[in-house]
């Protein structure tokens, strides 16, 4: 397997974001982070280079979903990295809360399409012209990867109207995209499904139920656990328009029948009401 990648994550500085992070520097690869909050994303920094020695590990901060800042940001992993393998738009954004669509602000409902949808958008262009320009290939060496909803994902995830249909939306992004590139003869560039499944982080739990976080004893999984499963298959990555799943509808189906026990009197992350468990250990 080739070490040495040029990795880039957007939304890097918490969560499922800097788990990848970690484990890529773990494999070796150089990394760019990127965060909209400067002090949460130097504190990353920080914490990886700590954790992680020779680190190889840069950040910027940046919105997504403004033009300029996502030009700077390919700008600055060129620089930084000078070829970049993997780009991966993992920054997401959820509504303030969970309500009914006509009970939202409207500026809440334009912020989370502009991170999730238009975001999305312009980092893949952004990613698409900076691997352009790199030494080309007749297959795929370079990928980009987008977090958006299977239509199982949409169907039983309890956020907003706006959350659900903005990362439906990211999903055909990455397929319109795949046959653009191939319509364009772009044979360098894959672009790519990442599915991670339910990930314990703040975006997850917001203004869920007690009721609700309980299913997450069966069904969730925290963010070290699922980048250490994502990781070493985005660095092996072939091919054009894959997904990399790390819960099927299936085994999603399978883990709530065997995880009943944990869903009714509370287990490996909830107790029975809905809190958090007490770490025993």
């Amino acid at each position: 397997m080739e070490k040495n990648l040029g990795i880039v994550i957007t939304g890097g500085s918490k969560g499922l974001g800097y788990a990848m992070a970690r484990e890529f520097l773990l494999s070796g690869d150089r990394v760019v982070i990127c965060a909209r909050d400067k002090e949460r994303l130097d504190s990353a920094i920080a914490s990886l280079k700590n954790e992680i020695r020779d680190a190889e590990i840069y950040g910027l901060q940046c919105d997504i979903s403004d033009p300029i800042d996502v030009e700077r940001l390919a700008s600055f992993a060129k620089d930084k990295l000078d070829r970049v393998d993997r780009w991966i738009n993992n920054a997401g954004r959820a509504s303030s809360k969970r309500d009914f669509l006509w009970h939202l602000e409207t500026e809440d409902i334009q912020e989370t399409c502009n991170t999730n949808l238009l975001g999305s958008m312009l980092l893949c262009a952004a990613a698409v012209r900076l691997m352009s320009q790199q030494s080309q290939s007749d297959k795929p060496i370079y990928h980009i990867f987008n977090l958006g909803f299977s239509p199982f994902g949409a169907k039983f995830s309890q956020s907003t109207v706006v959350h659900k249909a903005s990362k439906r939306g990211v999903a055909e992004i990455t397929n319109f995209l795949a046959a653009e590139l191939k319509k364009a003869r772009i044979t360098s560039i894959g672009v790519h499904e990442l599915s991670p499944g339910l990930v314990l982080t703040d975006l997850l739990l917001a203004d869920t139920t007690p009721q609700v976080r309980k299913f997450f004893n069966a069904l969730a999984e925290k963010p070290e656990t699922v980048a250490a499963y994502l990781v070493p298959k985005i660095r092996k990555i072939e091919g054009n328009n894959k997904t990399i799943r790390y819960l099927s509808a299936i085994a999603a189906v399978i883990k709530i029948i065997f995880g009943i026990p944990q869903i009714i009197y509370g287990g490996r992350f909830f107790d029975v009401n809905g809190n958090p468990a007490i770490d025993k250990r």
